[in-house]
């Protein structure tokens, strides 16, 4: 398979943030793309300037039904498993939701893919690295998880079981799988709606509210333009030495949560001010975080020779325009 080629992909929560830009992509590379998104977190919106595209089709289902994924997956040469339960807020409130969706919706993607034989890419996250404070992350360093009374833990011990299942499914049957780790990725369309804090950040700038920054601010992150991991996702879906690999996708350069919060002020031109809310006010009492989550991208460039284009200062402006056009709109 070489990046020429045509190809029929299917995108599971394809109407999400990520996978609705990573439509964009392949749609405008020619491919044909199929989108199974229950709207559960994804919105009709992300994609609804593709619906009368004809290699694009959106069927409204969940990936738990097993005749539905059946026949997509017939028709496929490439399964991107984007659904997932995500953000902070939504693992804390409702773990039971975020293991089952996670756990049985991977374990339904590898079972229909193995039927066929289709490529599966399989989107983990950062979080598996835990409490680990080696940084930069490598795809073979060591996991540090919390203890199992403490829900915070639950993603993403849900998303190591995820890499698990792919890479047994690959060594066992020789299904190609492959894992990508992404980290803190933004950019227009993300909602802020499950603690995504750039969004959150933004939208409230531009009312002039307060910012609330959680725990003391100087825990850092690193952020990667949403067009950065659309694609590192599309080379790496037709790179062969990726087959059974576990791939880190981000960016490496790290800011603090609180200079993170000046900033947007500063680019919103805002009057807001910076509130300290502890952790124990914004998700309950046992709330643990990471101080630190940076990757190492030495895997990846070696792979397709990625490195990010788009500046933080860069992405965060689309974010902002993004969010006054949708002021307009309500307008």
């Amino acid at each position: 398979m070489n990046q020429s080629e045509r190809r029929k992909y299917l995108i599971t929560g394809g109407a999400g943030f990520i996978g609705s830009h990573l439509c964009d992509r392949l749609i405008n590379a020619g491919h044909t793309v199929v989108v199974i998104d229950d709207l559960s977190t994804g919105r009709f919106e992300n994609i609804q300037h593709l619906i009368s595209h004809p290699k694009f089709k959106f069927v409204r289902e969940t990936i738990m039904n097993e005749l539905v994924m059946d026949r997509l997956t017939s028709e496929t040469d490439v399964i991107i498993h984007l659904a997932a339960a995500v953000g902070v807020n939504l693992i804390v409130e409702d773990p039971v939701r975020t293991m089952r969706t996670n756990i049985y919706g991977s374990e339904m993607v590898l079972n229909t893919a193995n039927r066929y034989g289709c490529k599966v890419l399989i989107t983990s996250s950062s979080e598996l690295y835990g409490k680990n404070m080696n940084v930069p992350f490598k795809e073979d360093d060591d996991t540090i998880m919390g203890p199992t009374t403490n829900s915070r833990w639950a993603y993403a011990t849900s998303k190591s079981i995820d890499e698990f299942m792919g890479l047994s499914y690959h060594r066992q049957y020789g299904l190609p799988v492959i894992i990508l780790r992404l980290f803190n990725t933004i950019g227009p369309r993300q909602t802020g709606q499950y603690g995504m804090v750039v969004p959150r950040f933004v939208q409230a700038a531009l009312r002039n509210e307060p910012l609330q920054v959680y725990g003391d601010g100087q825990q850092t992150r690193t952020f990667t333009d949403v067009v950065d991991v659309t694609r590192a996702i599309d080379h790496l879906s037709v790179a062969p030495q990726a087959v059974g690999e576990v791939v880190n996708v981000g960016a490496n350069r790290e800011i603090s949560i609180l200079d993170l919060a000046k900033l947007i002020i500063d680019l919103c031109k805002s009057s807001s001010e910076i509130t300290i809310v502890p952790y124990e006010e914004a998700y309950g009492t046992g709330f643990e975080d990471m101080q630190r989550r940076v990757p190492s991208l030495e895997k990846i460039n070696n792979l397709i020779s990625y490195t990010p284009e788009f500046t933080l200062r860069e992405t965060i402006k689309k974010v902002i325009n993004f969010e006054i056009e949708k002021l307009k709109d309500k307008i």
